[in-house]
C-alpha cells in the first residue's frame, strides 16, 4: 500500500494510536490486571524469539575489534548518563520532574540492536562489528542499566526497585528466555528464517501491549493532567539535543583516535542510539506502574527522532562511500 514520504512509518502511528487508545479507554482494574499479565508474556516471548534469531557467528566475527566495542560501550553507559545529568540545569527547566527522569532512564538504556544494524548496514559501515556492538550493549544492559537507575533515579523517584532487585526481576523476565531462545537457535532459527514477520509481529506488537499497559496505569493516575503541550514541546527540543550531542561526539571520538570511516559509521549509529525494545520491558520492571508511562515517554520521542535524523545520516554517509569509490575507480587507470 502505497504512503506518502511525509508521513511516520506505520509502527508510528501505531505507537500513537496506542496512547490516544489508551489515554481515551485505559484498563482498569481486572482488565488491567489481566493486560499486565499478557504484556509479561508477550516480553517473555519477545526475548525468547529474539535469542534464538541472534547469530553467534556474526557475534565472534566482530568480537576481536574490542576498540571499537569499548568506545561503543563507553558512549552508551558512560557519555550518555553524563550529558544526561551534566545538562540538568540547562534542560530540565524546559519539561516536568517526571518527564526529566524520564530522559534520565533513557540516557541509561543499552542501544538498539535491529536500526543500528541496518543504518550501518545503509551508510556502508562494519556490520559485523555494529552487530556485536549492538548486540553485547543489550546483553550488558540488562546488568548496568539497573545499577544506573538506582544510583541516579531511584533517590528520586518513589517505587523504583533497587539495583540488585531489578537485575534479578530483568533477569527472570528477558535473560532467562533470551537464553532459552540460544540454546534452542538450532531448532527454532529455520522457522524463524521462513517466517520473518512473526518475530516482527511480536515485537512490534510487544511493545504496543506495554505501551498501552503503562499509559492506561499512567492516565488513570492523571498523566495528562501532569503533562502540558509546552512540556511536551520542551521534551521534543531535550531529546533533540540529546541526539545531536551524541551523533556529534561519537563522530568527534571515532576520528581523533583514528578508526576508519566504515568504523566510524559503526560507532556513532551504535553509540548514540537507544533501544524502544529493551527500554520499554526495563521500565516495567524498574518502576511502579503508575509512572511508567511518564518514564517511557521521552524514549518514545527519542525513537522516533532517531530513526528520522538517522536515517538521512545514513543516505549521506552512502553518498560519500559512493562518490569516494568513484573517484578511486576514476583515478586507478585501467589495464
Amino acid at each position: 500500500m502505497f504512503q506518502p514520504r511525509f508521513l511516520p512509518d506505520n509502527f508510528t502511528l501505531a505507537l500513537v494510536a496506542t496512547v490516544a487508545l489508551a489515554s481515551v479507554w485505559p484498563a482498569r482494574g481486572a482488565l488491567g490486571a489481566d493486560f499486565e499479565t499478557l504484556t509479561a508474556v508477550a516480553i517473555g516471548l519477545l526475548f525468547f524469539l529474539h535469542g534464538a534469531k541472534l547469530s553467534r557467528e556474526a557475534i565472534i566475527a566482530g568480537a576481536t575489534h574490542w576498540r571499537l566495542h569499548l568506545l561503543v560501550l563507553a558512549s552508551t553507559f558512560g557519555l550518555f548518563p553524563v550529558l544526561g545529568l551534566a545538562l540538568k540545569p540547562l534542560l530540565a527547566p524546559l519539561v516536568t520532574p517526571d518527564l526529566y527522569l524520564g530522559v534520565l532512564f533513557l540516557c541509561m538504556l543499552p542501544a538498539t540492536v535491529q536500526s543500528a544494524i541496518a543504518f550501518t548496514s545503509i551508510a556502508r559501515g562494519n556490520v559485523a562489528a555494529a552487530v556485536c556492538s549492538a548486540s553485547a550493549s543489550t546483553l550488558i544492559g540488562i546488568f548496568i542499566t539497573p545499577v544506573l537507575v538506582s544510583l541516579f533515579v531511584v533517590p528520586h523517584r518513589a517505587g523504583a526497585a533497587s539495583a540488585w532487585s531489578s537485575i534479578g526481576h530483568i533477569m527472570l523476565q528477558l535473560m532467562a528466555p533470551f537464553v532459552a531462545g540460544q540454546l534452542l537457535r538450532g531448532w527454532i532459527h529455520p522457522w524463524l528464517a521462513r517466517h520473518g514477520g512473526a518475530l516482527k509481529f511480536v515485537d512490534q506488537g510487544s511493545i504496543l501491549l506495554v505501551v498501552y499497559t503503562a499509559f492506561s496505569a499512567a492516565v488513570v493516575q492523571g498523566l495528562w493532567k501532569q503533562v502540558s503541550f509546552s512540556s511536551l514541546a520542551g521534551l521534543l527540543g531535550v531529546c533533540a539535543v540529546l541526539l545531536a550531542l551524541m551523533l556529534g561526539l561519537t563522530g568527534w571520538s571515532a576520528r581523533r583516535l583514528g578508526f576508519t570511516k566504515e568504523d566510524e559509521i559503526t560507532i556513532v549509529f551504535c553509540g548514540s542510539k537507544k533501544s524502544l525494545a529493551s527500554g520499554i520491558p526495563m521500565a516495567k520492571v524498574l518502576f511502579a506502574s503508575g509512572a511508567v508511562g511518564a518514564v517511557v515517554l521521552p524514549l518514545m520521542l527519542f525513537h522516533q527522532i532517531q530513526l528520522m535524523v538517522c536515517a538521512v545520516l545514513a543516505r549521506r554517509y552512502a553518498r560519500r562511500a559512493h562518490a569516494a569509490s568513484a573517484q578511486d575507480a576514476v583515478a586507478t587507470p585501467s589495464r
